[in-house]
């Protein structure tokens, strides 16, 4: 029977229901850590056997009390290899309770790799000098082993990053639209429908047919995986998010399936001639005439009706008016489904590396992403829902309302949505203790949770940077604090 959030005790020392240690025990492991920091030998071995206690403390905790696995998102910074940065900050995700952390290996057009292996068009975090072959990663996961805890690599996926937009030979893998904006360049625009104060529109989204982007994101998993993490999550792994009217595809224009790879990969979906004739009618100009229709009746008149993947032709004959709205309604939907497969196909080729060695996957995702809006779709057009239920399915629940109902929400969204064989890991914002950003306090939101832990044996809290600003702020700098 899975254990509730009550006081849990140990042979050790006494830990508050979150498996947290007290203040108290957080300054002296401090203090001792400093002190063996400083090369104090007697420091040095409490600090080991502190650690070591600490350890075998939490995964007793843990063990006993919901949810059992607990985790934490951090960003690494180039000055986290000096002065025992790594160290405290594992110590104190530790002290805070946590089983797991997920460490952010690709992110902002950056990938943490050293200088001298780095294979991707990417550049390194780590660009200090003399620090070429230091690995930050390898390090991270060592210091977070060495206190019981897992690791997961965490990396943005169909977002490359404005570096990668630079590249003079990477231009035609970027994601474009009808009017042939890429995510970067639709914050240029002077339609007043794009709202350039949110979304996505300084980040950089690619083609996710495009077999350079492939190749990339191959070579860059790889790289990873030879760090050896426990597990690696997949985030941004959609289209962009845009504000304001353009929040909504409405019509194909709006779509990201504008690339060269993508439309020619559109185009392959014909199963005959007159249905790629109308595809290109339908995708040149956003919707087909009567004309096109005979035009392509004209041109292959040995062909019966125009046929793509999945169409099945009308059995009754339909007049050309009522041939042009249906033909232009079911091509509505097959581009709409076209960048829909193009996201869970980048995903099942990012995740196949990490899968083929045994390691858990799991896939980040907003619950509310793949919601039909009206007459269109959520522009991030996010198809969670059919995402692999053998990956990990981590669902953003950042809802904002001043209380916890629409965190709530969320979450028994993606649980219905779910069958029972899907490892569901809720991911909440927040702090300890407080409102913080409108949010209700950790505490709030994991007790509401709890009506389902029979269901839901893991959670994340989204950050370490949120958690611990004056700590983060430190590990910015290689100045000893």
């Amino acid at each position: 029977m899975l254990g509730t959030l009550t006081q849990v005790k140990s042979s050790f020392a006494a830990v508050n229901a979150y498996c947290q240690l007290s203040d108290r025990e957080r300054q002296e492991k401090e203090q001792i850590r400093q002190a063996a920091l400083s090369g104090n030998s007697e420091a040095q071995q409490r600090y080991q056997a502190l650690i070591q206690q600490h350890t075998a403390q939490l995964q007793n905790c843990r063990n006993r009390t919901w949810p059992q696995t607990q985790a934490i998102w951090l960003r690494l910074y180039p000055c986290d290899l000096f002065n025992g940065n790594l160290d405290r900050v594992m110590d104190e995700i530790v002290n805070k309770g946590y089983n797991e952390v997920y460490v952010e290996v690709f992110y902002d057009s950056q990938v943490l790799l050293p200088v001298n292996d780095n294979p991707t068009p990417w550049p390194s975090v780590v660009r200090l000098q003399g620090q070429e072959n230091a690995d930050l990663l390898a390090l991270a996961i060592q210091k977070a082993r060495q206190r019981g805890l897992r690791v997961y690599a965490w990396l943005f996926s169909m977002n490359f990053g404005y570096n990668y937009s630079l590249l003079g030979d990477r231009q035609q893998v970027l994601a474009r639209n009808g009017n042939n904006d890429t995510s970067l360049s639709v914050h240029d625009q002077k339609d007043t429908s794009y709202d350039v104060t949110g979304g996505d529109t300084e980040n950089v989204f690619i083609d996710p047919y495009h077999p350079q982007a492939k190749r990339d994101y191959y070579y860059l998993v790889n790289s990873i995986l030879k760090r050896q993490p426990d597990g690696m999550l997949f985030d941004y792994i959609r289209y962009p998010r845009l504000t304001g009217p353009a929040s909504v595809a409405t019509k194909v224009q709006d779509l990201w399936i504008y690339g060269p790879a993508s439309q020619q990969s559109l185009y392959q979906r014909a199963t005959n001639n007159k249905g790629r004739d109308l595809i290109q009618a339908y995708i040149s100009k956003g919707y087909i005439t009567i004309d096109d229709i005979q035009a392509a009746n004209r041109r292959h008149p040995q062909e019966g009706q125009p046929l793509w993947q999945g169409r099945q032709a009308p059995q009754s004959s339909l007049s050309l008016g009522q041939q042009q709205n249906r033909l232009q309604q079911e091509l509505w939907l097959l581009t709409v489904a076209h960048a829909l497969q193009g996201v869970i196909d980048f995903l099942a080729l990012a995740s196949a590396p990490a899968q083929r060695q045994g390691l858990p996957t799991g896939a980040v995702f907003f619950p509310d992403a793949n919601k039909v809006v009206g007459k269109g779709y959520d522009s991030r057009l996010q198809p969670w829902d059919r995402f692999p239920a053998s990956m990990e399915w981590h669902p953003m629940s950042y809802g904002v309302c001043g209380g916890t109902e629409c965190i709530t929400e969320q979450v028994e969204r993606v649980l219905s949505m779910a069958t029972q064989e899907v490892q569901v890991k809720p991911v909440l914002a927040g702090q300890w203790g407080e409102t913080y950003r409108n949010r209700p306090s950790l505490e709030a939101q994991m007790r509401d949770l709890q009506r389902w832990q029979g269901r839901i044996s893991a959670i994340s809290h989204f950050a370490f940077s949120w958690q611990e600003p004056q700590i983060d702020r430190q590990r910015r700098s290689c100045r000893p604090q």
